[in-house]
């Protein structure tokens, strides 16, 4: 399992429910890496997208206990639905997309995380683990830096050495 995401410079991903910023580089690059992916998730991420629907072209899986069944996504009650959801599927191919706690509860499980990072303070309300002071993670990868809406951002890659079995 892998996970994804976008932090500011002091490692905020989002406010009132949310994303910080619009970059069009990164959403193309989250894309990429999620296209026909199983993408997994809270309720409130879902509830951010668009009109509260799925990501198209993925297989959608939501932690929403006592969310009301849908045909468009897959919605499971508890922890140990979603284990048992995500034995159907390939490990490499699952990523977690938000939000804060449901990335906080599956970052352990998660042998890589794809970080992008934005020079800049997004005025944050919810933050993503430091990787960068985060015991077992090693940063792997560093883009040069790039420039997309008037940000400059650097796609990077972390190993979690201390991988937990889901």
């Amino acid at each position: 399992m892998k996970a994804i995401v976008a932090v500011d410079k002091k490692w905020g991903i989002g406010k009132k429910n949310d994303l910080l910023f619009s970059l069009p580089l990164d959403m193309k690059f989250f894309r990429e890496k999620t296209l026909n992916k199983v993408v997994i998730m809270g309720s409130n991420t879902l509830k951010s997208f668009p009109g509260g629907n799925p990501l198209k072209n993925r297989t959608n899986v939501v932690l929403f206990p006592g969310g009301e069944k849908r045909d468009d996504c897959i919605i499971v009650d508890s922890m140990d639905e979603l284990r048992a959801e995500l034995k159907k599927y390939d490990p490499e191919d699952v990523f977690v997309i938000g939000g804060a706690m449901f990335y906080k509860t599956m970052l352990p499980y998660c042998s890589e995380v794809f970080v992008t990072k934005v020079d800049a303070d997004g005025g944050a309300e919810v933050f993503y683990e430091n990787l960068d002071k985060a015991e077992g993670f090693r940063c792997v990868f560093e883009s040069e830096t790039q420039e997309t809406n008037g940000y400059n951002i650097k796609f990077t890659t972390y190993k979690n050495d201390n991988v937990k079995e889901f």
